[in-house]
């Protein structure tokens, strides 16, 4: 998975840039926050997020690692696809999105466009406990224990998509606690078998 890109910005768009690395131009679809963030012909690092389909690769990028992160974790939220995810970090701060979804505060999400009232109360609904509250530097910080991070981000690699990704493994830990088992304790190959083994069941 192509998770940065470093090298010079040849484009600039308010919703996608081109970066040149190694003599090859990359376009990437970014939101008027990064567009403003960037320089043309300045060299530039991208934190990025490959979201494949049947019929095409796309890459979205970001300033910052954080921001990166929380994409790929709203996409998790039933209805929430790749552009919504990117007009969501464009209209919100990671900062203002936790606060948000920690005081249930739906009228500052129903400002982002495409987010209506149910939308924003959804957001709420599935990510309240998976953001860490706000840390004395005002920083977002993400929630979930490192064999987890770990085990989305091998999914992803292989086609998964982040929602995928999560549904996979929260039916895994699911069975595992049934069972009695901690998956923290498991080896990540072992994990990885059984999400691979739910995804493709939850496929069809």
């Amino acid at each position: 998975m192509i998770s940065t890109l470093t090298g010079t910005v040849r484009s600039i768009a308010i919703d996608r840039c081109i970066i040149e690395v190694g003599g090859v131009g990359l376009s990437v679809l970014i939101n008027p926050a990064t567009s403003s963030g960037l320089t043309l012909g300045a060299p530039t690092t991208l934190f990025t997020s490959l979201v494949v389909r049947e019929d095409s690769l796309t890459l979205f990028g970001f300033l910052s690692d954080e921001i990166r992160n929380l994409f790929e974790l709203v996409q998790t939220v039933s209805g929430v696809g790749p552009k919504v995810a990117l007009s969501i970090m464009g209209a919100l701060t990671p900062e203002d999105l936790a606060r948000a979804i920690s005081q249930e505060d739906t009228s500052a999400i129903e400002r982002v466009p495409g987010i209506g009232k149910k939308g924003a109360q959804r957001l709420i609904l599935e990510l309240k406990g998976k953001l860490a509250d706000l840390s004395p530097t005002n920083k977002y910080q993400g929630h979930q224990p490192a064999w987890r991070e770990q085990l989305t981000s091998a999914l992803v690699s292989l086609g998964f998509s982040p929602k995928e990704s999560d549904n996979a493994i929260s039916a895994i830990v699911n069975d595992l606690r049934a069972d009695e088992k901690d998956p923290a304790k498991i080896d990540l190959s072992e994990l990885l078998k059984l999400a691979l083994a739910s995804g493709k069941s939850a496929r069809g």
